[in-house]
């Protein structure tokens, strides 16, 4: 599917369904509001789907888009550019945090090659959607053309259809980027309005000197391309990365297809943003996984209206958070379709 075609295919949640999953919550067998976000969690659910109950979360899919920046020369970290071809292997491997993860709650588990330096090796789980060895350097020029952030896009749009074709019923974002932190901070930055030193964190744990430099390259970035968040395309390849874009997309694609999608940490979090940008309805397919450490993550779910499952401090990236809170979703879900009401259990209400 095209972006336009993405696009229009995104609707509100359904009214209906909403209320019918409210009046059955009233009515199971458990104090009203006694699972407090869950609750709302399966209402949004069922809005999504249309129906209510909703249908299980399962089998769930985890897609790992992967991608280098030029404004890794800004020496925004200590990391070697090297890693992020390295993790990818490491992922096809099945070796990293996120295959564990994966592993765990028996999700499935994609690697995205969307724009990384180093020419990558095939594997079963790789996909070659590279559209550029790398972004532009964002601090001197934009991160990519239009055309490659569209690109980019229908990439992750491509790849949410294919794992929803092939039976997925839950998508998870994850990602892959040494720097991608920044282009996050600015992309945040550039649709919120909030102050690039309320949105930049230290990544990978950066220290004191390198987080100022960090801060001081999102703002010259700003100051730079003046993003207008009207145009969400073109301020998504001025300050963006190639896996946010095609995170973005990724979003928009589950969407579409109505099918919620899981969304990890800060780089999934300013993803989000630039996908509610292009299309508003299209926060109705979104929940947040966790709430990462990374202080851009909050100010983008506060900007998405979205309550974080989990706070557990992390700030790993690759869909980790994520992958953690799918259990919670699936027994969101569970609740509608197996609790008992006060009347089929013959339990007395108050």
């Amino acid at each position: 599917m095209t972006l336009e075609t993405t696009l229009a295919a995104i609707g509100p949640a359904d009214g209906e369904a909403m209320a019918a999953a409210r009046d059955l919550q009233s009515r199971l067998t458990k104090p009203a509001g006694s699972l407090g976000t869950l609750e709302e969690l399966s209402v949004r659910l069922s809005g999504l789907a249309g129906t209510c109950p909703p249908p299980m979360p399962e089998p769930a899919a985890v897609a790992v888009f992967a991608g280098d920046h030029g404004v890794h020369a800004q020496g925004v970290t200590p990391w070697p550019q090297e890693v992020t071809a390295q993790m990818v292997a490491n992922f096809v491997a099945g070796g990293a945090v996120i295959n564990a993860f994966a592993r765990q709650v028996g999700a499935s588990l994609m690697v995205v090659d969307v724009g990384v330096a180093i020419p990558l090796h095939g594997g079963d789980n790789l996909v070659d959607a590279n559209v550029r060895r790398g972004t532009r350097d964002l601090a001197v020029t934009a991160a990519m053309t239009e055309e490659e952030a569209r690109a980019a896009v229908e990439a992750g749009i491509s790849v949410a259809g294919a794992l929803v074709e092939g039976g997925a019923k839950c998508l998870l974002t994850g990602d892959m980027g040494i720097a991608n932190t920044t282009p996050a901070a600015a992309l945040i930055a550039a649709f919120t309005g909030a102050e690039p030193a309320a949105v930049t964190g230290r990544g990978t744990g950066v220290d004191d000197d390198t987080y100022a430099r960090k801060i001081d390259v999102v703002s010259r970035a700003l100051a730079l391309h003046r993003p207008d968040p009207s145009r969400p395309l073109a301020t998504l390849a001025a300050v963006g990365g190639l896996e946010h874009a095609a995170l973005a997309g990724f979003i928009l694609g589950a969407a579409a297809h109505r099918v919620p999608v899981i969304v990890d940490g800060v780089i999934a979090a300013s993803a989000a943003v630039v996908a509610a940008a292009l299309a508003p309805d299209a926060v109705a397919a979104m929940v947040a996984g966790h709430r990462s450490a990374e202080p851009g993550a909050s100010v983008a779910l506060g900007h998405l209206g979205l309550t974080p499952l989990l706070d557990l401090g992390m700030r790993l990236g690759e869909g980790t958070g994520a992958a953690l809170a799918l259990p919670l979703v699936a027994g969101a879900v569970r609740v509608l379709r197996e609790v008992a009401t006060f009347d089929a259990a013959g339990v007395s209400e108050k």
